[in-house]
């Protein structure tokens, strides 16, 4: 178990204006708040929701 890959993730720009399927895709990554970071496990489905906000966070492996 220690041995997965995580990446983490920073909110840098405001949800605030954006669809809103941007915000509930920010919200399911655990981010609210500006420079909020999370930590998350890296899969697929993951890399996906970073990539649909990838103007909003820094990532960082």
């Amino acid at each position: 178990m220690a041995n997965k890959k995580t990446i983490k993730v920073t909110q840098i720009r405001s949800g605030i204006g954006r669809p809103a399927s941007q915000k509930a895709t920010l919200i399911g990554l655990g981010l609210n708040k500006m420079n909020k970071t999370v930590v998350l496990e890296d899969t697929p489905s993951i890399r996906g929701m970073v990539r649909k906000v990838e103007h909003l966070v820094r990532i960082e492996e």
